[in-house]
């Protein structure tokens, strides 16, 4: 029999897709100011992947990939989750977003995102929100799922992804 354990803390990540209209370094600035400082970043890029925002947001979107110095306890993501949620009615205009949040983690093996949205690969987590294994790490690279999101097979944001690994594998090694 397996002995139940607390997992070792992750890499906090963040997707920032938005408006052209909306101060990019605003919402990181809301952000670090309750996470902490950025480790690595790219974009902002086009976002250009699926019509699924342009009824809400419009079609000239842009999206920001950011990963936090600080690791984070796993369970927090539900929370970071909901506060994100919370940062997006914020910048909403009329009820429709300007912003779109995508708080994850990243551990050895996985990159992890959080949802309101249940579906058959998710796993519910907590406080309304579920987990899903968007991507997974091995023989050396990051590989994608059939429901992986088309921008997170984009070659800039897999790099970011597995330079914040590398950050990670070599905290825990030193530990």
């Amino acid at each position: 029999m397996g002995e139940a354990s607390v997992p070792y803390n992750a890499v906090l990540f963040m997707g920032i897709m938005l408006q052209r209209s909306v101060p990019l370094d605003e919402v990181v600035r809301l952000l670090t100011d309750r996470y902490g400082p950025v480790d690595r970043i790219f974009g902002p890029v086009p976002f250009h992947h699926t019509g699924y925002y342009e009824n809400e947001m419009g079609n000239d979107l842009q999206k920001t990939y950011c990963v936090f110095e600080k690791y984070i306890d796993r369970e927090a993501l539900s929370t970071i989750k909901n506060v994100t949620n919370g940062i997006e009615a914020r910048y909403a205009i009329n009820g429709k977003r300007t912003i779109n949040l995508d708080p994850g983690y990243i551990t050895r093996d996985k990159l992890i995102l959080a949802s309101t949205k249940d579906f058959y690969h998710r796993i519910y987590l907590s406080q309304g929100i579920f987990g899903e294994v968007t991507l997974h790490y091995r023989k050396g690279n990051f590989r994608f799922f059939s429901w992986t999101y088309p921008d997170y097979k984009e070659p800039g944001v897999l790099r970011l992804l597995e330079l914040a690994r590398a950050r990670l594998v070599k905290t825990l090694r030193d530990e």
